[in-house]
């Protein structure tokens, strides 16, 4: 299958797809980036992932703004040519060369998408393995709460996991109370509850976890966005992990310790097959 990327509007292969050497993402890791999913050739919440990031921009204090209608067209466009109905897009935009006039600033709008997205079914079936990350999620850091591509900290933590056969690593605050998973925002379930941390803590807005949410509202599901200890987590009933590509994954031990019945839980079964449908619902290929 040929690769296609969209670069500033306009589509080529990925062999000529060529970005400055001085530019801003590349020199000093100023940029923003969604990792999207891609279900009957249709990006799943695609406005909602683009909002996220024009917001993300304005509040790290970017003097050029992304516009939503190109960054529409640059996704579209690449996910089009990749012909597949099932893919994983990425979107990712800097501030430019740092070589351009002082009256000159273009951003650097880069969209690629690949074939294939899926996690193994045996994760869904059986569950999955996290660590706790040593690091930690502070309120005084700018990034937190933005997807920026000043990712190296959260590779490091997620490398460590790896390392300890686990697929994530959990970011607690310096005060002590969880944040989110290195690529993932966090659920937890304890006595039929649905919990998971504030935005405020500071965590990012995830897509995935806003649909969660709004699918625990209309099924009459209890919810409660609050401050989770690690004792409030490692004493939860269940707990699982969503982002784009994971959708909604089962938790079963966290380091040594086991989650509740060491088994996907039946509220995160219900869970992910509502996702599901959600998904269904909202890219139709009809």
């Amino acid at each position: 299958m040929r690769e296609w990327v969209s670069l500033n509007g306009r589509l080529m292969p990925a062999h000529q797809a060529q970005v400055s050497v001085f530019d801003s993402g590349f020199m000093q890791g100023v940029g923003l980036f969604e990792t999207m999913r891609v279900y009957n050739g249709q990006v799943f919440r695609l406005e909602r992932h683009l909002d996220r990031l024009v917001a993300s921009a304005e509040k790290l204090g970017w003097t050029v703004l992304p516009i939503v209608d190109e960054l529409r067209h640059n996704v579209r466009q690449v996910v089009a040519a990749t012909e597949q109905s099932e893919a994983h897009a990425r979107l990712t935009v800097t501030t430019g060369t740092l070589r351009a006039a002082a009256d000159v600033t273009q951003l650097t709008i880069v969209a690629t998408a690949s074939a294939g997205s899926k996690y193994p079914p045996e994760f869904y079936q059986k569950g999955v393995s996290v660590v706790i990350s040593k690091h930690r999620q502070h309120r005084s850091d700018p990034t937190a709460g933005h997807k920026t591509t000043s990712y190296f900290a959260r590779l490091a933590s997620l490398r460590e996991a790896h390392a300890a056969r686990a697929i994530e690593a959990l970011w607690f605050t310096d005060d002590n109370y969880l944040a989110e998973g290195a690529i993932s925002s966090v659920f937890l379930v304890r006595d039929d509850q649905l919990h998971t941390p504030p935005l405020d803590t500071p965590i990012l807005p995830g897509i995935t976890r806003a649909a969660v949410i709004e699918i625990a509202v209309d099924q009459g599901i209890p919810m409660r966005e609050m401050r989770i200890s690690k004792d409030d987590l490692l004493a939860a009933d269940e707990v699982f992990l969503t982002n784009s590509l994971m959708e909604v994954m089962p938790v079963v031990r966290i380091g040594r310790e086991p989650v509740g019945a060491e088994k996907p839980g039946d509220l995160t079964e219900q869970l992910y097959t509502s996702y599901g449908d959600l998904v269904a619902r909202e890219c139709s290929d009809e």
